[in-house]
């Protein structure tokens, strides 16, 4: 049976369509206060490229969570700390006299990530130190340590003239053309993404109906393939005009897809949650909680030197104010996208929703002329309101039966007693029923003989 109903899409969209009336205030408040159309296509691509790091820590921040609600702390830091080191091994310095070759630069910067997540990964799952501990470590020692790096190579602590080899990798756009002038073979781009999600769309509903599992109507299936094919073409259609496709929604899309497909289709996305979930019955059940917490934790160090490179060459500087505060924009991505702060639950899909909503707070407000210290606000504001959501959603969906009275409770032996008598007695009275109807029988064959 089918329990499909509106009421039900609403719940389950009650950030996004949150989103969707910040959104809309923000258009008006932008005309009315200081007559700026906040869907120009250049702010609408500066919002994307401006959070892109928002997306990819809170993807990595997401598989931390997962895990029961552990956060890493320390990507701020390493942000800053990675893009001295693309600094230092990218341009002539005063540490570093000959910069290397792009490829190497990058395989140097993912290999001390890596380096990094597996250290970080091994104290947290194998030496059994808390995840706050730890990052709360790194936290402090890479901001040190990016700091003294960019100092001695730099008189101005930041380091700037990278290569244009890593500017396009991370920066730049695909198929340029001229500001202002649409361009085709980004509306192309556009126009197969949109067609690939509806495909997928409609494929994923007719394997759940050969599988016999519920699915939506096939109405409600084609207005949300309508509804996703044309917010793609908006952003697509706001991309062509400002000189092509951006290089940064690549990386921001291959991150996201991926980990979409394995927090929702793979095994070792259900071990994430599993283990969030319950800890003990993971373990008994066969997993690795252990390798599914460094693995957790690698992979967070791992996208933070993506967003690391991508943030330092959008500023075309490494400096040593480089990811301040990202670590709580991720986590507040995660939470204000219905990401459990207690783990097992969550998706990448409510976590780009979180990450779109902190990112539309941040540039609306900017653009209107508030103050930055009333944005932190309104942002805590925010994420304090979706964690009372997530509690009183868990609260209505268990529903807890009504507490006995103790008048109740103690009569509840006196009940049992009771009960277990009367079956006795009833067992009785059937036994002695079942001897006299027996009995005339009897008689009648000992008169007989």
């Amino acid at each position: 049976m089918n329990d499909f109903s509106m009421k039900n899409v609403l719940k389950k969209n009650v950030m996004t369509l949150v989103l969707l009336g910040v959104y809309i205030l923000f258009i008006i408040l932008g005309f009315a206060i200081k007559g700026t159309n906040i869907l120009e296509p250049a702010i609408v691509t500066s919002l994307i490229e401006r959070y892109a790091y928002v997306f990819i820590l809170g993807a990595g921040m997401l598989m931390c969570m997962l895990t029961g609600g552990n956060i890493d702390l320390s990507v701020g830091s390493f942000v800053c700390f990675a893009g001295a080191i693309v600094g230092l091994f990218s341009v002539e310095n005063r540490i570093f006299a000959t910069p290397l070759p792009t490829p190497v630069v990058i395989l140097i910067a993912f290999g001390v990530g890596i380096a990094y997540g597996a250290l970080l990964g091994f104290l947290i799952a194998y030496v059994r130190i808390p995840p706050w501990i730890a990052t709360l470590a790194g936290y402090l020692a890479f901001r040190g340590l990016g700091t003294q790096y960019l100092t001695k190579a730099s008189a101005d602590a930041a380091i700037t003239n990278f290569p244009d080899s890593l500017e396009k990798i991370f920066g730049g756009y695909l198929f340029e053309s001229d500001w202002g002038e649409i361009n085709i073979p980004c509306i192309v781009i556009g126009v197969l993404i949109a067609a690939a999600v509806v495909f997928t769309t409609l494929l994923s509903r007719k394997k759940k109906i050969v599988k016999g599992y519920k699915a939506d109507p096939m109405g409600f299936t084609i207005f949300k393939c309508v509804l996703l094919a044309a917010i793609i073409m908006f952003f697509t259609v706001e991309f062509s005009f400002v000189g092509g496709f951006p290089v940064v929604v690549l990386w921001i899309g291959g991150v996201l897809l991926l980990y979409g497909i394995v927090t929702e289709k793979t095994t070792i996305g259900r071990h994430f949650m599993t283990v969030g979930g319950n800890a003990e019955s993971a373990r008994l059940s066969g997993i690795n909680n252990k390798l599914v917490m460094f693995c957790a934790y690698l992979n967070m160090a791992v996208l933070t030197v993506i967003a690391a490179m991508i943030v330092t060459v959008r500023a075309s500087a490494a400096n040593s104010t480089a990811g301040e505060e990202y670590e709580l924009d991720a986590i507040a991505a995660c939470i204000v996208g219905g990401v459990s702060a207690y783990g097992g639950s969550g998706t990448i899909i409510g976590m780009v929703v979180g990450a779109t909503l902190i990112g539309v707070i941040n540039q609306g407000m900017q653009l209107i002329g508030v103050d930055q210290n009333w944005i932190k606000i309104v942002k805590g504001l925010v994420l304090l309101a979706a964690v009372v959501f997530e509690i009183k959603s868990k609260q209505t969906k268990a529903k807890p039966a009504a507490k006995p009275t103790k008048k109740e409770t103690a009569s509840e032996p006196e009940d049992e007693i009771a009960k277990a008598q009367a079956e006795i007695e009833k067992a009785l009275n059937d036994a002695v029923d079942e001897e006299l109807a027996e009995a005339p029988a009897e008689s009648v064959v000992t008169t007989e003989s």
